[in-house]
């Protein structure tokens, strides 16, 4: 990252603090992702705001502040790999990648994790493994994951996903509700899953199958 662009994401950090508390590091990891490189061309200008941005195929880049309560929400600290369902951007995959040590994106839409895959590329992101498949069957080949991470609305999380959670493992996910998105942590210990309801929100709808 230039000098410019490092203030300039630092700076987007310091205003999402100024909002929600952030961790050391997840504040770090925020400060040291290039947002710019995730939004498209058009919308470049509108980069360090704290607003989702359209990017494609019906789709969002979340906003930053979103990113981070997420990534919070997570509670990453001495966790080794997480599971995101839906990759978009990839600037979600971007900021878990400086906190994990594997970080494993899925992304039903193809034309979507091609870009995202180019991205991570670019910007020497080496610990992020992406698919194209529907989000919602997991990765079992790399299961279990500590953390598992919904960049999409669920109108409920399929069993297959906590199979795939290690145990004492959280999934962070929007869940659709009485008509409302809420942003849920699962933990899961043993054969239980706690389930803690966290704060509205509004994300695109986990959809089935693959969009070539």
């Amino acid at each position: 990252m230039d000098r410019i662009t490092a203030t300039k994401t630092a700076r987007m950090a310091d205003e999402i603090e100024k909002v929600f508390p952030l961790s050391h590091e997840v504040k770090n990891a925020i400060a040291k992702t290039n947002r710019e490189a995730f939004v498209p061309k058009g919308f470049r200008h509108n980069a360090y705001k704290l607003d989702a941005l359209p990017i494609g195929e019906a789709q969002y880049i979340s906003s930053p502040l979103t990113v981070a309560k997420m990534t919070e929400y997570l509670f990453p600290r001495g966790a080794d790999r997480v599971l995101e369902v839906g990759c978009g951007s990839g600037y979600q995959a971007a900021v878990l990648a400086q906190l994990f040590r594997g970080v494993f994106s899925i992304e039903r839409i193809e034309p979507l994790i091609l870009e995202a895959k180019r991205r991570f590329r670019e910007l020497n992101i080496n610990n992020v493994h992406t698919r194209t498949d529907d989000g919602q069957n997991g990765w079992v080949s790399y299961a279990p994951f500590d953390r598992i991470l919904f960049s999409a609305t669920a109108k409920e999380i399929p069993s297959k996903l906590f199979e795939q959670l290690a145990d004492g493992g959280i999934l962070v996910a929007p869940i659709e509700k009485n008509g409302k998105q809420v942003i849920t942590r699962f933990m899961k210990n043993g054969d239980k899953i706690e389930e803690e309801e966290l704060e509205d929100c509004d994300f695109v709808p986990i959809l089935d199958g693959v969009q070539r």
